[in-house]
């Protein structure tokens, strides 16, 4: 049986996302810093790519410390959230489109969300199909909330392979996964604001694909995949794709990714398709711990 939240719960709520909001756009996780650094120590010294490297992490220091949005665009705001089966989705989605309203006024946001047929913008992030929710209830007592911020220009260099694919000379094996994930670098070379992180799903059909190959950017940069096969995948390809000399923003270098990571999802006898997102340096992901009541407990990245 649902509850209602009282109006104390609602804004407490509110004021959550908005911080979690606030600190998505404005800081980007450790382990993604981390990556940065670690890219910036394999560059040669004055090279295009030590400097292009150098002006990411000044750039990463300065958001964080003015809190400010890291980059010009918003892009789109993909909100996955867990919450007790007892509360009201409908109601949390209301809240957390009050909450991208709030944060956008706050300048947390930059105004980028426009009207498709009219190129008109509201000026407040919120509009048909924006903010994507994906909401689930679950049995435990408090939400686990996390959120991608996912900027147009990695958006643009996405890619989708239906295998067999003789142009790349893809065949339906993971030896033609990782053709087309290379290839996918290399058609976006710096187009996507890099160096980038790939999240790839094999199979499922071309909307699913897409859409968890996105989940996959909440994964942190030094996990590993449990799928030993999928594991040596991933490897291969940051290094694979390293060794292109594609580089930082396409200057050239040795950090054209910083990660990959891949799933796999079942599929029909007739479709086998390769999900490619590209995520650029600006690789905005945060979650946190939210009570019922609408206090964070604790942050995940």
């Amino acid at each position: 049986m649902a509850f209602n939240l009282t109006s104390k719960q609602q804004k407490q709520l509110q004021e959550s996302f908005v911080e979690v909001i606030r600190k998505t756009s404005a800081e980007l996780p450790q382990d993604v810093v981390d990556a940065v650094l670690e890219g910036l120590e394999q560059e040669a010294k004055d090279s295009r790519g030590e400097y292009a490297l150098k002006i990411i992490q000044k750039n990463i220091e300065l958001a964080k410390k003015k809190s400010q949005p890291l980059c010009q665009d918003t892009g789109s705001i993909l909100f996955y959230v867990h919450y007790p089966r007892q509360m009201c989705g409908e109601m949390l989605g209301k809240i957390i489109r009050k909450s991208v309203v709030a944060a956008t006024k706050k300048g947390f946001l930059r105004q980028n969300s426009v009207d498709s047929l009219t190129g008109k913008n509201n000026g407040t992030n919120v509009g048909a199909g924006t903010p994507t929710l994906h909401l689930e209830p679950w049995k435990k007592d408090y939400l686990d909330v996390r959120l991608i911020l996912k900027g147009g220009g990695c958006e643009n260099v996405g890619g989708q392979y239906s295998l067999p694919d003789s142009r790349v000379g893809a065949g339906r094996d993971l030896a033609g996964v990782k053709k087309c994930i290379l290839d996918a670098v290399q058609q976006a070379q710096g187009k996507g604001c890099g160096p980038g992180v790939l999240g790839v799903i094999i199979g499922g059909d071309r909307s699913t694909g897409y859409s968890a190959s996105k989940e996959q950017f909440l994964r942190k940069m030094g996990d590993k995949n449990a799928h030993p096969e999928l594991a040596r995948l991933e490897e291969e390809c940051v290094r694979e794709a390293n060794e292109l000399g594609i580089g930082p923003m396409g200057f050239g270098g040795k950090t054209t990714l910083m990660g990959v990571k891949v799933a796999a999802l079942n599929r029909v006898p007739a479709s086998f398709f390769v999900s490619v997102s590209y995520m650029c340096w600006a690789y905005r992901r945060q979650g946190a711990q939210v009570s019922n009541k609408g206090e964070i407990r604790k942050w995940f990245y």
